[in-house]
């Protein structure tokens, strides 16, 4: 059986004549690999999908990435139908979140994932306090976790400062209102993101992307950090 790092150098190899985005059709002997997708191997394979991936079935990827996913999970507020959500949804999928929820309407642009939302964990709560019951038992052996808001808002506590929980949810807001009310009200902290510029905030896709590699750093590398809140 062939290994995803021998299927990754087949597709910049002889075995897989190179095209302009992806690989295209196998070439070769035929491998006897469960995990690859046999309409995959007919076609080419296109998708937005590390090297490693190159012809594996959807469920054979979601099934490897549920086995190594992170213990932070992401929450977006969807009351205006926001435009960032795909970006962030697709920067959750790159740092291995272990699922994202949308909190307000249940439709989202899903343009801007990049069709990664597909290999994620999504959960839809219609208000905050149905991610607050959800969040109530959701930790490691039934027990709660920690609403954790990522916004610029007086009282809040600097994000390189602060020593983040492994397992949590990080909260971002709508791109202009932020973080909304009732929903600041249910998180444990609020941490901001230090700026040194004239603009009040930055875009809301950067900055879940700048919480979201936080975390990673402190829990996946081990960089704790100092000074912390």
């Amino acid at each position: 059986m062939g290994t995803p790092d021998d299927h990754a150098k087949a597709m910049s190899g002889s075995s897989a004549p190179a095209v302009s985005h992806g690989v295209g059709p196998w070439e070769g002997p035929w491998p006897q690999d469960p995990r690859l997708d046999p309409e995959l191997l007919r076609e080419g394979d296109r998708r937005n999908v590390e090297d490693r991936y190159r012809y594996w079935s959807h469920e054979a990827i979601t099934a490897d990435l549920a086995t190594r996913r992170h213990a932070f999970h992401v929450a977006i507020e969807n009351w205006e139908h926001d435009f960032n959500i795909g970006s962030v949804v697709r920067t959750a999928n790159a740092m291995g979140a272990a699922a994202f929820h949308i909190v307000g309407r249940r439709r989202w642009n899903r343009r801007g994932a990049m069709v990664t939302d597909r290999y994620q964990v999504e959960h839809h709560h219609p208000d905050v306090a149905a991610l607050q019951e959800w969040t109530a038992t959701a930790g490691e052996g039934g027990t709660p976790l920690p609403l954790v808001g990522i916004d610029n808002i007086p009282g809040s506590v600097a994000l390189e400062t602060h020593d983040l929980p492994r397992e949590c949810v990080l909260v971002l807001g709508q791109e202009g209102p932020g973080i909304s009310p009732e929903m600041l009200a249910a998180c444990e902290i609020v941490l901001e993101i230090s700026q040194f510029g004239s603009t009040r905030s930055m875009n809301a896709g950067a900055a879940a992307a700048i919480a979201m590699h936080a975390w990673v750093r402190r829990h996946h590398f081990g960089q704790a950090v100092t000074g912390g809140a």
